[in-house]
């Protein structure tokens, strides 16, 4: 069976941050169905100005809401009359002083949740998933991301049996902690039924020491392992021979003697040394004498 896992919880208190941040030891329940309700509020009543997510923060007496949308003015509205609007619904929800922010996403097309709404827009007006796949890996690719990867499930161009499509540029390393990668998911709402849209993007190793902080510079090049057994760590000692022998200089050959045309060696060519003898031993009789 398949072992996936989301992106973003694999990576909560690693490299991305909590997206709830309260605590509570008796009203966990109510407190946990009172933030699903905040959340679908918000993106019903801002389902055009392209909110990517919603955080909650919790205090004794107030609950702060902040809404990361691509599209801040719509938001706010002529005059902030649509975020106190929205900041009223809010407090209908909770018993609690209610404090909302905006914080704009400056580059939507390496944000996945809104690029995953941008493709279930386009399928729901009709355009081929095919085209609106592409030109959204595209613009991501463009616009500075290592990797993109967009998936549609459904009764893709209206056909009976349903059927997966998936295009990709680049790598998804889903496996690696440090890689910064971003995920979304939307359904597309069709007259022949219902096409998911799936996102991941990847923008990088994220080398910070606080969640968040994503750098994209590339990773330097790891030097090659050895296998494992007694082999290699064999191996291992004798390297260090090994270098100390070729730092040795080499003792010079002897030169060969010069040879004459027919193969004979020269007169003048000094004979080679005869062996020393052993000393004889002395005979039975000298010693007596």
């Amino acid at each position: 069976m398949g072992h996936k896992v989301h992106p973003y919880g694999f990576r909560i208190g690693v490299i991305k941050p909590w997206l709830a941040k309260w605590y509570a030891d008796r009203d966990y329940a109510t407190l946990l169905q009172e933030d699903m309700r905040i959340r679908q509020l918000v993106g019903r009543q801002l389902s055009n100005a392209s909110v990517s997510q919603v955080e909650i923060e919790r205090g004794i007496n107030h609950v702060t809401v902040t809404v990361h949308s691509a599209k801040p003015g719509i938001v706010i509205g002529k005059g902030g009359a649509n975020v106190e609007a929205l900041r009223t619904n809010i407090g209908k929800l909770t018993d609690k002083k209610v404090k909302l922010e905006i914080k704009e996403i400056l580059q939507p097309e390496l944000d996945a949740a809104l690029v995953a709404q941008n493709v279930a827009n386009q399928l729901e007006r009709r355009i081929a998933f095919r085209k609106a796949m592409k030109q959204a890996i595209q613009r991501s690719i463009k616009a500075g991301a290592k990797g993109v990867k967009v998936q549609v499930s459904g009764r893709l161009g209206g056909s009976e049996m349903s059927r997966t499509e998936w295009d990709r540029e680049g790598r998804i390393p889903l496996g690696t902690l440090r890689a910064d990668i971003s995920y979304g998911l939307v359904h597309a709402h069709t007259t022949y039924g219902r096409i998911g849209v799936k996102a991941w993007i990847y923008r990088g190793e994220q080398l910070a020491d606080r969640p968040g902080l994503a750098r994209t510079e590339p990773r330097e090049q790891r030097r090659p392992r050895g296998g494992r057994g007694r082999g290699s760590s064999a191996a291992r000692a004798a390297a260090p021979d090994r270098a100390a022998s070729a730092a040795e200089p080499a003792a010079p050959k002897p030169a060969a003697p010069p040879t004459r045309a027919d193969g004979a060696a020269p007169a003048d060519a000094a004979a080679p040394a005869a062996p020393e003898s052993a000393p004889s031993k002395p005979s039975a009789g000298a010693e007596e004498a």
